[in-house]
C-alpha cells in the first residue's frame, strides 16, 4: 500500500465496512459523518478506484473488499505492535537477568519471584546463583541486569544499594565440643580448631578471623558440599545466618562473639545503563519486599 495512506484513514474505511453506514461509523470512531465522508474519498483517490458500490455505503467493490482483508491485517498487526510495545514499557514482557548469591537465590528469591511475576506472566527470568565477586562481573559485563551480594570494598562501575544485614554464624557437627559452651564462640575458642574457607566468610575483617583462616588448607564455595563437609568432621566453616535458615542434619549453627562479623547485601547495579522498564520494576519490587522477607527469615 502506498505509504501516503495513513492507518486510521484505514480504520475509518474498515469500521464503514464493517457498519454497512457512514452513520454509525462516525459515531464509532469518534468523528462527524462529514469528516468520515471526507475520509473516504481521500482513501479512494489515494488508491485509484471506488471502495463502495453506491452512496448508502453498504456494499463493497471488489477492490473495496481486497481493501477490506488488507486493511484489517495492519490495523491488527499496528494494534498488536503498539500492545508490545506498552507491555514491555510498563514492565509486563521482557528479560530479566538475576546474579544472587547462593543464600537469597534459595532463601529469598523464589517468593520474590513468584509475586513479581504473579502480574507479569510473559517475563523470562535466567537466574545465575555465584558468589558475591561474580556477581559483580557479571552486571560489570552486562550479563546480568541487577546483582544481589554482599557490600564491597571497590567501587568500580557498579554500585550497591543496601538490602539488609546478615550475621555469620559458625557451622560445625551438632556434636562438636564448641556445641557445649553455653555462650556465643569467640575467635580464641577457633585456635588449634580446621577451619573451612568460602567466599562469604572471607568478607569478615576481623584480625583475628584472618589470622584463622591464613591457616585454612580448605575453600569450599558451594554451600551444599560445605555442609557434607562439616558434617563428615573434616572441620568448621563460617557461613551467614541466611545461608542456614533451613536447618541441616547433623550440623550446628553456633552464634559468634564478635558483632561486627556481619555482611551486608544489597542490589548491584551498573552506574552507567538505565535499567530496562522489567529491570526497574524488579529493583523496586526487590527493595520494598526483600527486607521484609529477610526479617521473617532471621526472626529479626
Amino acid at each position: 500500500m502506498s505509504a501516503m495512506i495513513k492507518l486510521e484513514a484505514l480504520r475509518v474505511f474498515v469500521t464503514v465496512a464493517e457498519s454497512g453506514n457512514i452513520k454509525d461509523a462516525a459515531d464509532a470512531v469518534g468523528r462527524t459523518a462529514s469528516a468520515v465522508s471526507m475520509t473516504l474519498k481521500q482513501l479512494e483517490d489515494e488508491i485509484g478506484g471506488p471502495l463502495f458500490q453506491t452512496d448508502r455505503k453498504n456494499s463493497l467493490t471488489a477492490l473495496g473488499n481486497l481493501m477490506l482483508d488488507l486493511g484489517r491485517e495492519q490495523i491488527r498487526s499496528f494494534d498488536k505492535s503498539v500492545s508490545i510495545m506498552r507491555a514491555f514499557a510498563h514492565s509486563r514482557i521482557g528479560s530479566l537477568s538475576i546474579a544472587s548469591v547462593p543464600s537469597v537465590a534459595t532463601n529469598v528469591l523464589p517468593p520474590i519471584l513468584q509475586r513479581f511475576l504473579q502480574t507479569r506472566p510473559q517475563v523470562q527470568v535466567e537466574l545465575f546463583d555465584i558468589d558475591s565477586a561474580q556477581v559483580r562481573r557479571m552486571v560489570e559485563s552486562g550479563v546480568a541486569d541487577i546483582g544481589i551480594a554482599g557490600e564491597s570494598r571497590t567501587g568500580g562501575a557498579v554500585e550497591f544499594t543496601p538490602l539488609f544485614s546478615d550475621r555469620f554464624k559458625l557451622l560445625c557437627k551438632d556434636d562438636h565440643d564448641l556445641c557445649r559452651l553455653e555462650r556465643p564462640v569467640k575467635w580464641s575458642d577457633l585456635n588449634g580448631a580446621t577451619l573451612i574457607r568460602n567466599g562469604a566468610s572471607d568478607r569478615i575483617e576481623a584480625a583475628d578471623y584472618k589470622q584463622l583462616s591464613a591457616l585454612s588448607l580448605i575453600t569450599v564455595y558451594n554451600v551444599t558440599s560445605l555442609v557434607a563437609m562439616v558434617k563428615a568432621g573434616l572441620g568448621l566453616t563460617i557461613l551467614p545466618s541466611l545461608t542456614m535458615h533451613d536447618a541441616h542434619e547433623g550440623v550446628a549453627a553456633l552464634d559468634l562473639a564478635d558483632a561486627t562479623a556481619s555482611r551486608r547485601v544489597g542490589l548491584v547495579e551498573r552506574r552507567d545503563v538505565p535499567p530496562s522498564p522489567v529491570a526497574a520494576a524488579f529493583r523496586a519490587f526487590a527493595l520494598k519486599e526483600i527486607p521484609a522477607i529477610v526479617a521473617e527469615r532471621l526472626g529479626t
